[in-house]
């Protein structure tokens, strides 16, 4: 009860300092408030970006594996894998038969060719040769028409899916399905649409053309080394599934017990670490500079209390030589910290998320506005002003009652 006296009491008191003193308690509210703003801001762009690249991996495939000669992610040490032997549709036809994992299975060769027509043309698109499993594996649906076949690859037709950048940019106003595309110097016919999957590491997975993997391998050469998507039933089956197709490629390939894998399984999580190594240390940076801000305000907060304490100490004496205890004093100068403080971090995190959506907004970087970094906002600051508070509000209440009412 008496606490909850002193709690109101101090409040009361503190408010009419702060509005006695309006221009220091702006100036207290815009340091911290800077603080909050720059981190919050920080903080709602990276859980955008976070969650737009999460989306992002899963429209890959979150259930597939992709089998190549050299790993997606090589950082530097290309040199190790390019005397690998190429991939070959032997290899594939061993996963089908031995993987008890894989539901479907498709060999995968590309390569980037100009696609035009009737005058507007698009260069380097990604033209994918492959089987009708691509859409299991790739996790991509069709839109318009129909997909590939068997028929379709084993007479070796001309026929191609395009992807919707494909469809956006070479027929704005009309219907491709039965439209005749040319790839290179080749003619093929438009037999279905690719649905949207958006951009992965600013990257277009709709700007692809999907055609027969017999009609790729005879444009492009037979010679060449191919990929191979693998489909698993379900993401608890991917390690199982991995593990799996090692000793199957490896025994495929001939590979002794003594020596590596001269192939690589990749995964999307491979790219999500790849994505974490390279944002980490700037969003490391990025927070750094928000929280040295933030202590910036801090001191300013510890600061203005000093002074707050060094003025008013004659009626700090007054009031301790009239009965009030020690704990009154500090609830009263605590609080007038925290309530600055939480001002300071509410505008801090209106700016700051309103600076993130607005940075989204106008580029391409993403944000996300959640109710929890609201809150963690003005909470973190009243906590800044209650840990700058403390040392002011023991002073005072720690002054000398006799030697206070003698200051001048």
């Amino acid at each position: 009860m008496r606490f909850q006296v002193d709690f109101v009491e101090g409040s009361r008191i503190a408010l009419r300092s702060l509005r006695a003193h309006r221009l220091r308690t702006v100036l207290t509210t815009l340091g911290v408030g800077i603080g909050v703003s720059t981190l919050l801001a920080i903080l709602g762009i990276t859980q955008g970006l976070d969650t737009s690249f999460a989306n992002q991996l899963a429209s890959i495939g979150s259930s597939s594996l992709y089998v190549t000669k050299m790993p997606w992610v090589q950082l530097g040490n290309w040199w190790q894998f390019r005397n690998r032997k190429d991939l070959d549709l032997s290899h594939m036809e061993a996963i089908r038969a031995q993987s008890t994992y894989a539901v479907a299975v498709c060999p995968m060769i590309d390569r980037a060719e100009n696609v035009s027509f009737l005058g507007s043309e698009l260069q380097r698109v990604q033209v994918v040769g492959t089987t009708p499993e691509y859409l299991a594996v790739s996790g991509f649906e069709v839109a318009q028409g129909r997909f590939l076949t068997e028929a379709d690859d084993g007479a070796l037709r001309n026929v191609a899916v395009l992807g919707m950048d494909i469809v956006d940019t070479l027929f704005p106003h009309s219907n491709p399905i039965g439209v005749t595309v040319r790839l290179g110097n080749r003619p093929f016919n438009v037999i279905g649409t690719l649905s949207r999957k958006g951009k992965i590491l600013d990257q277009s997975q709709d700007l692809l053309v999907v055609i027969p993997f017999r009609s790729a391998a005879a444009q492009f050469g037979r010679r060449r080394g191919i990929a191979i998507g693998v489909a698993v039933e379900s993401p608890l089956m991917m390690d199982p599934a991995e593990d799996q197709l090692v000793g199957v490629l490896r025994r495929a390939r001939g590979t002794p017990p003594e020596k590596p894998d001269d192939f690589a399984i990749n995964r999307p999580e491979q790219l999500a670490s790849t994505y974490e190594q390279l944002t980490g240390a700037l969003f490391g940076v990025a927070v750094g500079i928000g929280f040295i801000t933030l202590l910036v305000g801090g001191i300013g907060i510890m600061n203005i209390m000093l002074v707050s304490v060094r003025e008013r100490t004659r009626e700090i004496g007054l009031r301790r030589a009239l009965g009030a205890r020690k704990r009154t004093i500090v609830v009263q100068f605590v609080l007038e910290a925290v309530v600055v403080s939480a001002v300071g971090g509410l505008l801090g995190t209106v700016v700051g998320l309103g600076g993130a959506k607005l940075i989204s907004e106008i580029t391409p970087l993403a944000a996300t506005v959640r109710p929890l970094t609201v809150l963690f906002g003005v909470s973190f600051a009243a906590a800044v002003g209650l840990l700058f508070g403390i040392w002011p509000a023991a002073r005072a209440a720690n002054l000398d009652p006799v030697e206070a009412l003698r200051y001048e």
